[in-house]
């Protein structure tokens, strides 16, 4: 199975024993059915994609080379009446020939490939205008592809992460941006600091969301090309990146409970942001 350790789920339930099998046959059932799942897992350069939005994006994007696409029959007749290309072909499969390469409970759809990961532009090459999300170290690949699905949703130009402490375009993250990550380019920095000094000298406004923040988000001057900077839950933005931020504001809300997620902070702030942006 192709996920890293930092995108592990967790680990699958012992095999079922059947009556009177010894602890020796338990034992020796499960390091089968583990080493059957280890010789399913591709190669590291690898993205897996799984489930019908995800997969069927990436299929759609001349941009994304798919290696192997394997599906069920109810999923292969699905594809061929939506006329969906497919390249190469699906490899018909039982859905638990596809189960097996997943972690427990994911939900294929039918539907899995493996494909090349897609390119990552280079902060130069990003077009300067609109919002560009930055992630500083938010690590876990749900909220990561949530972010994925509502910056595609409010069209934003692209994503920064940095290439340490922070999950991998593939399996749970991809199954989560829902086929965002076909359209929101996903640039990876060493070092985020230097990218986001790297936006401003770009003209990029950078602003920082910290629920310490001295303004509301809202009552800003925003303009465009707009960098919009979220932390991981918890810790929030580093201290080396507030200092880098322009401003660090904060989303005031009405209710009694003064903090999101970091997905729906993602959300709300790319809502405000797109309509109060003025022109650059």
């Amino acid at each position: 199975m192709p996920f890293r350790p930092k995108d592990r789920p967790r680990e699958r339930p012992r095999a079922r024993a059947k009556p009177g099998a010894t602890h020796e046959q338990i034992e020796r059932r499960e390091r089968f059915q583990r080493a059957r799942r280890e010789s399913l897992q591709p190669s590291d350069d690898t993205a897996i994609l799984f489930g019908w939005h995800t997969v069927t994006a990436a299929l759609q994007n001349p941009s994304r080379r798919v290696r192997k696409l394997f599906a069920t029959e109810n999923a292969a007749r699905r594809l061929a009446e939506e006329k969906i290309p497919t390249s190469p072909p699906p490899e018909i499969v039982r859905p638990d020939a596809i189960a097996a390469r997943l972690p427990p409970d994911a939900v294929h759809q039918g539907v899995y490939a493996e494909t090349d990961p897609l390119p990552s532009p280079a902060i130069e090459e990003l077009a300067a205008g609109g919002v560009v999300l930055v992630l500083d170290q938010i690590t876990d690949p749900h909220n990561v592809g949530a972010i994925f699905r509502s910056a595609a949703a409010f069209a934003a130009t692209a994503i920064v992460t940095t290439a340490r402490h922070s999950p991998e375009a593939t399996g749970v993250l991809a199954k989560a941006a829902s086929g965002a990550l076909e359209h929101v380019p996903l640039v990876t920095v060493q070092n985020l600091a230097r990218a986001l000094a790297a936006l401003k000298a770009r003209g990029f406004l950078v602003i920082g969301l910290d629920s310490s923040g001295d303004e509301d988000l809202a009552g800003l001057a925003l303009r465009q090309p707009l960098t919009l900077v979220l932390g991981a839950e918890g810790k929030g933005l580093r201290q080396l990146t507030k200092e880098t931020c322009d401003h660090v504001a904060r989303l005031d809300l009405p209710g009694a409970i003064q903090s999101l997620n970091v997905s729906n902070a993602a959300a709300v702030a790319l809502y405000v942001a797109r309509s109060r942006l003025k022109p650059a």
